[in-house]
Order: structure tokens, then sequence, then C-alpha cells
């Protein structure tokens, strides 16, 4: 009897390892960012554009009031062309004559045919803090044409300085500079949102024609909103500069780059005795500082000996005419003894001139200069970005662009509230958005952006203390809807 072996089992093949699993491309995390995107753009659209709203509405008073101000004050500001302008030194002192109050800072000859000459006097009673009141000296006949309050180196008169205190802090001083540096926080982001969520529609869902309703309502506000965004962008850059806390950060970072705008060195050596026996010259007999300039006639060519002499303004002019400072250009007088004369241009519209001289009020020499095209590179970046935001520039055509920004910006708040109606109908928060969108955002692209946020944070207070009320308030809401047991949100 024979045993037939045992039949052995085919070997088995090995299995093959399942392949690993393949990290989620960078575009797949960045759509997972699109509903938290969309949520913040939600969020900051409903609770801070009333911010926006009232920051738009005054920008855009603000960008017409410029206009508005050469129509109001026109007796002020415009007489009729003379053959010839009297010196400086006569204009000034039919302007002490007529106010002999309070004392000289600053005086703005007359910067074209036509216009009245400006002599600024501080102290006066009357005069809020910070501000001058502007004598306009007809230059060819030097008859007053009245005086007027001044604020600022754009020399803003009443009306427009009232606008733009409204714009800046709503007449509420220091606390209210609050609201404007909100805005300006959250403006770029949220245009940035909004360009994010626009472009990441499909080009179908972009169309107006043959829509309706919500959906047309979200094209225009889709439309208008990315073609105004680089000048949202500008507004809210420029907003910050001179913003109260995230400006102060901006002029630390310029200090710290050694970017910060220079100033002209107007000290000068005392003289304790000068004697002057020269003839021809323009001298101010006994003047100390801006109260020596109160009760002067600096019309008069004299021949002075005195412990102190003063070349006088229309040298001062002269000599600031020949180092080529053309109009329109200020003259400071000297603070005391050891100060010079400053003469700087006040042109901001383009180009620009900015350049200034010190002049020795004992000699008439120069004794320092500063041009504008020595600045470094972030102060003039600054000087521009300002004088855009303010709408003196480019003049006209620069406030015109003004207001049709404030404008699109008040017509994107307008259709973003409708849509929310539309879509919600009122309700507090709208339709949430599902939570679980942080759990497919990679940690490659997470993990920076929260970093980045958080020092943006920092910086920008105004919109890190906002952002974490915002996601501490979703949290909360996703966390009751939950509980509930209905679907949760985040």
């Amino acid at each position: 009897m024979s045993v037939e072996p045992p039949t052995l089992a085919p070997p088995r093949e090995a299995e093959e390892p399942a392949p690993a699993p393949q990290p989620a491309p960078a575009r797949s995390s960045l759509r997972a960012l699109r509903p938290l995107v969309l949520r913040l753009h939600f969020y900051a659209g409903v609770f801070i554009a009333p911010f926006l709203l009232v920051a738009a509405v005054t920008g855009l008073l603000y960008a017409g009031s410029f206009q508005a101000e050469k129509f109001v004050y026109a007796d002020q500001l415009r007489v009729p062309v003379g053959k010839t302008e009297l010196p400086i030194s006569q204009q000034v002192a039919a302007a002490r004559k007529a106010h002999p109050e309070g004392t000289i800072s600053a005086v703005r000859p007359s910067p074209e045919a036509g216009a009245t000459t400006r002599v600024l006097l501080t102290g006066v009673a009357g005069v809020a803090e910070g501000h001058t009141l502007a004598v306009f000296v007809d230059p060819y006949t030097g008859k007053v044409r009245g005086a007027l309050e001044s604020y600022g180196s754009t020399g803003a008169l009443p009306l427009r300085t009232w606008i733009d205190e409204l714009h800046r802090d709503l007449h509420l001083g220091e606390t209210g500079r609050l609201y404007s540096e909100l805005a300006a926080s959250w403006l770029w982001v949220i245009s940035g949102g909004g360009l994010v969520l626009w472009f990441g529609r499909r080009r179908a869902l972009r169309k107006l024609r043959g829509t309706s309703g919500r959906r047309r309502t979200l094209g225009l506000h889709g439309t208008v909103g990315a073609w105004a965004a680089a000048g949202l962008f500008f507004l809210s850059a420029t907003g910050l500069t001179w913003s109260t806390y995230a400006g102060a950060s901006i002029e630390d970072l310029r200090t710290a780059l050694s970017q910060t705008t220079p100033s002209i060195t107007a000290t000068v050596e005392e003289h304790a005795e000068h004697s002057s026996s020269t003839t021809g010259t323009e001298s101010m007999k006994g003047m100390e500082g801006m109260e020596g300039m109160a009760g002067m006639d600096m019309g008069t060519d004299t021949t002075t000996t005195t412990e102190s002499t003063d070349v006088g303004l229309d040298a001062v002019l002269r000599t600031a005419r020949a180092h080529g400072l053309s109009d329109p250009v200020e003259i400071v007088p000297p603070a005391d003894s050891g100060t010079a004369y400053v003469v700087k241009q006040v042109q901001r519209s383009w180009p620009e001139k900015q350049d200034s001289i010190a002049i020795d009020p004992a000699t008439g020499e120069v004794t320092d200069t500063l041009r504008f095209a020595d600045y470094p590179i972030l102060a003039k970046l600054t000087r521009w970005g300002i004088d855009g935001h303010t709408g003196v520039l480019f003049g006209l055509a620069n406030q015109i662009v003004l207001a049709s920004l404030t404008l699109a910006l008040i017509l994107l708040i307008v259709w973003g509230y409708r849509m929310w109606w539309l879509r919600g109908r009122g309700s507090a928060f709208g339709r949430p958005i599902p939570r679980g969108a942080w759990s497919r955002v990679s940690p490659y692209v997470l993990v920076p952006c929260a970093a980045a946020i958080a020092v943006l944070g920092y910086f920008v207070p105004l919109l890190g203390i906002p952002l974490a009320a915002f996601l501490a308030v979703d949290v909360v809401l996703g966390e009751i809807a939950h509980r509930r047991g209905g679907r949760s949100y985040a």
C-alpha cells in the first residue's frame, strides 16, 4: 500500500503594501480656506461695515470740501490782479496793524497772481489749540481781506477743518479716532476677502446679464468691489499711517529702518554783539523771535547799529528764491535769538515741492538746506500716500478719484446688507458655514496663516482684537447649535 505524499499548498504570494497616503495638494488646502474667508468676510461686513459707512460718507464730504472752500471763502482767497506786489514786509505790517493780537508763527506769500498772502498768528483768544488765525492780505494794495481760523499744513479753513475732524474722529477727540482706525484696519481685510471669494467663483456665476434678486446684487457687489479693490487697499494703508496705534507701530518701524522724515536744522550761533554799518539792507530793529515782529514796520530799509539786527523778511524771501525755492513757500520766523528763519516749500500737488532752507537772521546766510530729493524712500512714500489720501497730490483729479472710491464703498456696503437680508431674511447671523473647515486645511498652510494673523494683530490691535472676538463668537454659536442637536457650525 503506497501512501501518496501530502499535497503542498502553493506558496502564498506576498501582499503588496498599501500605497502611502499622498499629502493633499496645496490647492485643496487653499480651497478649504474659502469657508473661513467667507465667514470672516460675513462677520466683518456685518459688524465693521457701519464704521466703514461713516468713514465713507465723511470721506465723500471731505473730497468735495476743497472746491466748496474756494467758493465759500472766495473773498478771502482771491483779489483782482494788480500791477505790482508790495514787499512782503509791508503786507505783514498791514496784517499786524489790523490784528496785533497773538504772535506770528508763519507767513505764506501770495503763491500766484490774484491770490492773497496769509499771515498766520498763534496764541489768539478764541482760536483752538493747534490752530492758527490766518489773516488774508491783498498783496497789491496791502488791504486786509479778513481773518479765518486755519488748520494743518494744507491751510484748511473752517469748513474743510470741520469736515476733516468729522472724518477723523467724529469731533470726539482721541477717543473718536478709534472709529477711523478700526475702519482702516479692516478695510483691506474685507476687500481682500471679497476678492478671494469673487474670483473663486466660477466665471458663469459672475455674470450680471439675465440675473435678478440676490444673485444680481451679488454680481454688482463683486464686480464693483473687484474694480475698487486697489483704491480701497490704498485708503486702508494710508489711513493707518497716521492712526493712533497702528500709526505708532509704523513710525517705530520707520525709525528702526532709518526711514523717518528728516528735519532741517534751525539752530544758529547766537550773536551777542552784531554791529552793522552796511547800507541798503533790510532790518527789523529790536526783534526777538515772533513777538518782535508784532509791532515792526518791516517795509523800510534802514542802517542800524544795535545789539541785535535782523535782515528782514524781504531779504529772507529773496535768498530763498535765489536758492531755488519757488512758490508756494512758507516763512517761519526765528523762535529766539539762537534760531534761524526757515523757508519751506508747501506745495503738496504733483510734482511736490518740499525743499527747505534755514537762514541766519543776523547775516542772511543760508545755514542749512534740506531737499525733498534727499528724503529716504519710505519718507517719500509716506508723504505721497498721505497727500493722495487727503486729495491734494493730484488736485481735482485726486479729489474725483477719492469721491468715486468712497461712493463705491457706500454702494458695496448697501449691497452687502441687502444680500444679508435676502439670504437670511433678517436672521441675526445669516446662514452659518458648516463646521470642519479648519480640519481640511493643511498645517503647512494653516500654521503660517495663523502666525501672520497673530503678528498683524499685535501691530494692528484694532484688527487683532475684533478678529479674536469674531472667532470666539463663532465657536460659541457652533457649540450652541451642536448641543441643540442640530447641525454644528463654524
